[in-house]
């Protein structure tokens, strides 16, 4: 548009040239504002036209939500600018009608590839989220309802299951017992006892300072884990305030009494560990998979690899 008004400019200084006579001056005055127009229209070509110019596209590097920010304001409505005013339409020389009319519909196509990128990818960790939405709703399989401690004056936690877990939902008390050790002993813990339901793979009490495990009823009429193909060694996800941990069956507890983890698993979902005044009152989520025994039972490395490919098969991945 600068430049066309340029044209103008020099139209309007060959007007004022002073010929020999009046005729002489007019005919002077048409030629040259013949000649001029020529020139001017001339002038207008594909680089007189910015508005035409074909578009930057992005770095290759650049992602594509940021290509889609990035697109030129030309772009907008049929996909093609508007011309410069005053410039006629067969000046639009097909190579700039070509570069106005480019393809928009891929751009569009790459900002929504951009958006679904930011979903969770496939390998992200399984979340506490995704796994209690597999559990909201409770298919009771135990004959009565459990009490969270020994004094508990009423029964609230069912056993639940489906098709591949049962779980629960109780508190956490602490579990210290089997190998005797600076943090588990007769000392920190009354109750303590040097052995523990199950043992490592050398035939020893598990160690519950430093295996994270859960703690199971002792069978009776209300539930017997084994008939739920729960066994010492079975995977367990233990979810507490939006943390997930792996886990396996260690041990066993009196048969009334539900929810209980050792002092490692405490340790894993950062609930206080100590074995008197620690635990959790409440808000642990146990879901326990059927058929899913880890040897040696002290793997910790197994029972977590393990526990997050049966979590994603649980969720649905």
């Amino acid at each position: 548009m600068t430049r066309a008004g340029g044209g103008g400019a020099r139209t309007g200084l060959s007007g004022r040239l002073e010929g020999p006579s009046p005729t002489t001056r007019t005919r002077t005055f048409a030629l040259t504002a013949v000649s001029s127009a020529v020139c001017g229209a001339a002038l207008l070509g594909p680089a007189a036209l910015p508005a035409t110019a074909t578009p930057h596209r992005p770095a290759p590097d650049t992602s594509p939500g940021e290509r889609a920010g990035r697109l030129p304001d030309a772009w907008a409505g049929d996909g093609r600018a508007d011309r410069a005013p005053g410039v006629p339409a067969d000046i639009l020389t097909d190579a700039t009608a070509d570069a106005t009319a480019g393809p928009t519909t891929d751009l569009r196509t790459d900002a929504t590839t951009g958006a679904r990128a930011d979903a969770p990818a496939e390998d992200a960790p399984v979340t506490a989220g995704e796994l209690l939405a597999e559990v909201r709703s409770c298919r009771q399989i135990s004959r009565g309802k459990y009490r969270t401690d020994a004094g508990s004056a009423k029964a609230t936690v069912p056993v639940c299951a489906t098709g591949d877990a049962v779980f629960w939902k109780a508190d956490m008390d602490i579990d210290c017992d089997g190998r005797r050790t600076k943090v588990c002993n007769k000392k920190t813990d009354p109750y303590f006892q040097p052995q523990t339901a199950f043992t490592s793979s050398r035939g020893k009490p598990l160690d519950s300072a430093a295996l994270p495990f859960v703690v199971v009823p002792a069978p009776s009429r209300t539930w017997d884990y084994r008939k739920s193909g729960l066994t010492g060694g079975s995977v367990v996800a233990v979810i507490y305030e939006g943390r997930v941990r792996y886990a396996v069956i260690g041990d066993t507890g009196p048969a009334g009494i539900i929810g209980e983890g050792s002092y490692a698993m405490a340790e894993e979902l950062s609930i206080d560990p100590h074995p008197t005044t620690g635990g959790a009152a409440s808000g642990v989520t146990y879901i326990a998979f059927k058929d899913s025994r880890i040897s040696p039972i002290e793997s910790r490395a197994k029972a977590e690899s393990r526990g997050e490919e049966l979590a994603r098969a649980f969720v649905g991945r």
